[in-house]
Formats: C-alpha cells, sequence, structure tokens
C-alpha cells in the first residue's frame, strides 16, 4: 500500500480497519478478522473493551493534561496499583515501551556512577529487542535493524540468551558491569524462553556482584504469560521492570517500575517526559489493571495458553517442517525449518490475523480474552495454512 504522505517506514498488509469487538475486527468492505496478534500484544482486553472505553470517555471529558509540573491522581492511583501487583515500590510513566526501556538504561548508568564505575555497562542478550531509539537499538540484538544508524550507544555487553555461564565469565572479567537487562520471554526474537532455573541463578549472581536485575516485560507483561509479570512464575524479585503494550489496551503508555536500591536512585531533576503519565493513558491503564485483577482473568489466561498450544501441539506435531510449538500462557510461537512470512498474508485472506518474526516463527499474541470457541476458530484456519507450507516452503 502506498501512502505518499507518510514515510516509508512500514511494509503495510493491504487491509485497512474502522472498528474492533472483542477478539475481532472489520475492515472497509465489511469483512470480519480473528485478531490473534492484538496490535502486537498491545489489545490485551481486545477491542472496545467496556470498561477501557469508558474510562477513556469519562476522563476525556473531564480533564486530558496537565503535566508533571503538579501532582496527577489518576497517575498516581494506577502507581499504587501497579505496585501493589508486581510488589515493586514506584513508577516512572512514558509513552512507550522503547521510553521505559530508556529510565531503565538509565538507572543502571545511575548506579553505576554511584559505584564510581567511569563507563557503566550494561549486559544484554543475543536476539534481544529493547526499541528503535538510540539506546534501546544498541540494546537489541538484531543487526539489521541497527544497520545504517551508526555510530551506536557505547557501554553495551552483549551475552548468549538463557546461558548463566557466560553471565559469570562477564562477570570475572569485567568490572564496569552495573546491570543486566533481559526479556523472559524474547517476543521479537522468535518466542524464545529461559530455562525454568535461570531467573533465580540470575538473581543471585546480580546480588553477588550488585548489579541491577532489569526485566523487559514489555510484551511479556500485564498477564500475557499466565501471571500479571512473566518473572512471577519464579520466586525472584527484579530491581527494574519494564512494561507497556497491554498496560494501555491501545492507548500510548509505558512504565518502569523500581525496587529497593533502584527505587532512590532517581532524584528531580534526573528524568521526566511532557506527556508520560498524563490523566487520560492513566485512566485507560487503571482500567486494564482493575481488569486483568479481577474475577480470575489471569488465571484464564494461562488455562486458555495451556488448550491453544495442546491444540497446534496436537494438529502439527506430525508435521516434519514445524520445528517447535513453544511460549507461555497466550504469547506462542510456531517455528517452521524455513522462512515463513507469505503465510501472514495467507491467514489475512482467510480472515485471521498472526506475525512472523524471526523470519520463520508465526507469532500468535491474542486477546487476553479469547475463549475456547474462538481458539478452535483458529486452529481451524492456521494449522492447515501451517501443514500445507511443507510444499511451498520447500519450493521456496
Amino acid at each position: 500500500m502506498t501512502q505518499p504522505a507518510l514515510m516509508n517506514t512500514y511494509g503495510r498488509l493491504p487491509v485497512t480497519f474502522t472498528r474492533g469487538e472483542g477478539v475481532r475486527l472489520f475492515d472497509t468492505e465489511g469483512k470480519r478478522y480473528l485478531d490473534c496478534i492484538s496490535g502486537v500484544g498491545v489489545n490485551s482486553l481486545g477491542h472496545a473493551h467496556p470498561a477501557v472505553t469508558e474510562a477513556i470517555q469519562t476522563q476525556a471529558g473531564q480533564l486530558l493534561h496537565t503535566s508533571n509540573l503538579y501532582s496527577v491522581q489518576k497517575q498516581q492511583q494506577l502507581a499504587e496499583a501497579l505496585c501493589a501487583v508486581s510488589g515493586m515500590d514506584n513508577v516512572f510513566f512514558s509513552n512507550s515501551g522503547a521510553e521505559a526501556n530508556e529510565a531503565a538504561i538509565k538507572l543502571a548508568r545511575k548506579h553505576g556512577h554511584n559505584r564510581d564505575i567511569e563507563i557503566p555497562h550494561v549486559v544484554v542478550m543475543e536476539q534481544a529487542f529493547h526499541g528503535r531509539t538510540l539506546a534501546t537499538l544498541t540494546a537489541s540484538g538484531n543487526r539489521k535493524i541497527q544497520a545504517g544508524f551508526e555510530p551506536l550507544v557505547r557501554g553495551f555487553i552483549r551475552a548468549p540468551f538463557g546461558d548463566i555461564a557466560a553471565l559469570e565469565t562477564i562477570a570475572h572479567n569485567n568490572d564496569s558491569v552495573a546491570a543486566v537487562l533481559i526479556e523472559p520471554i524474547q517476543g521479537e526474537g522468535g518466542i524464545h524462553t529461559l530455562p525454568p532455573e535461570y531467573l533465580s541463578q540470575l538473581r543471585a549472581l546480580c546480588d553477588k556482584h550488585d548489579w541491577l536485575l532489569m526485566l523487559d516485560e514489555v510484551q511479556t507483561g500485564n498477564g500475557r504469560t499466565g501471571k500479571y509479570f512473566a518473572y512471577q512464575h519464579s520466586d525472584i524479585m527484579p530491581d527494574v521492570v519494564v512494561t507497556a503494550k497491554g498496560l494501555g489496551n491501545g492507548v500510548p503508555i509505558g512504565a518502569c517500575l523500581a525496587h529497593g536500591k533502584a527505587a532512590s536512585l532517581f532524584q528531580p531533576g534526573n528524568h521526566g517526559s511532557t506527556f508520560g503519565g498524563n490523566p487520560l493513558v492513566c485512566a485507560a491503564g487503571l482500567a486494564v489493571v482493575n481488569t486483568l485483577t479481577s474475577n480470575n482473568m489471569i488465571e484464564q489466561v494461562a488455562e486458555s495458553g495451556r488448550y491453544l498450544i495442546a491444540g497446534l501441539k496436537e494438529q502439527l506435531e506430525s508435521a516434519a517442517h514445524v520445528k517447535e510449538v513453544r511460549g507461555q500462557g497466550l504469547m506462542i510461537g510456531i517455528e517452521l525449518t524455513t522462512p515463513c512470512a507469505p503465510l501472514v498474508a495467507q491467514a489475512l485472506a482467510k480472515g485471521l490475523l498472526i506475525n512472523v518474526t524471526s523470519e520463520r516463527v508465526v507469532r500468535l499474541l491474542p486477546p487476553l480474552i479469547i475463549n475456547q470457541q474462538e481458539i478452535d476458530e483458529l486452529l481451524s484456519i492456521l494449522c492447515p495454512l501451517i501443514l500445507a507450507w511443507a510444499d511451498q516452503g520447500s519450493a521456496a
């Protein structure tokens, strides 16, 4: 689709949506689609959720913005709700996940300078994705998105994802490390999960060397994996947690949560945002948090995820070109043995919205409200497409 008034930064699919309802989207021709990518993990409560709609409408009729020169009531309420559900101590609000990660990186550097480290370094992971600002671009482990934007930002050390021995080697050889930044599940990197004991081992390593343990939960947070935050599947408490995406259900908001020594690093003047945490976005975020934490909704996400993964494995287990089905909750990847980007357009033609990341991983991030009947519909459309890809993929 050519849109000359817009910068050419996206390879857009040939469809325009005009409205949504629950897990469904409708295009300009009235055709309906089962949305299983949720605006890349954003629409956690689906489209036009009544609680979010009411919160936005009410707040828009009262007050949109005053700036952080003043106290913002809804911001305080959302911060308290996030701290209650996470166990963290305080929150900085931004406009996106990338901005929230920038705040985390600044916390790491502040911590390093407080330790008299001249050039503090943050350990980041291969295949990671943390955003597209210069610092978060550098922190990401994807050379393709970095190319053409050099010089990148110094102060990052890269390690293999899920390899605690590699981090121990870095600790032994480098005394300038101030923090580790890691996704509990890599999203853009291909839905890669960590070994069960990894986060506990990482917490112990960070404690030993006075590193901040910083988790990028932009995609895994807000109920996506069957816990409010993915780290809650383990017994650890991070120093910093970053989230965004599903927190606003479509309204742009990010949050950087801090705990313990990290919670007191920022002082007035150290960081800020004009729009971050304004009344409108916080009203939407508060509606999301309150909805997610009521009526056992997040427990239902875990159950839905198990049902979907079991269905995928059952229908795809005989396919030699399907390498693995993996994920947690409703964050699922199906890795094929060949690149499979054309599956996105094939699914679109059949009324299903999916995504392919890392060239050969079909990524599913359906709204957390999806029910078993809708999951069965998803399976009935997607699995035949993937099974048919055996011939197409080999021909390509």
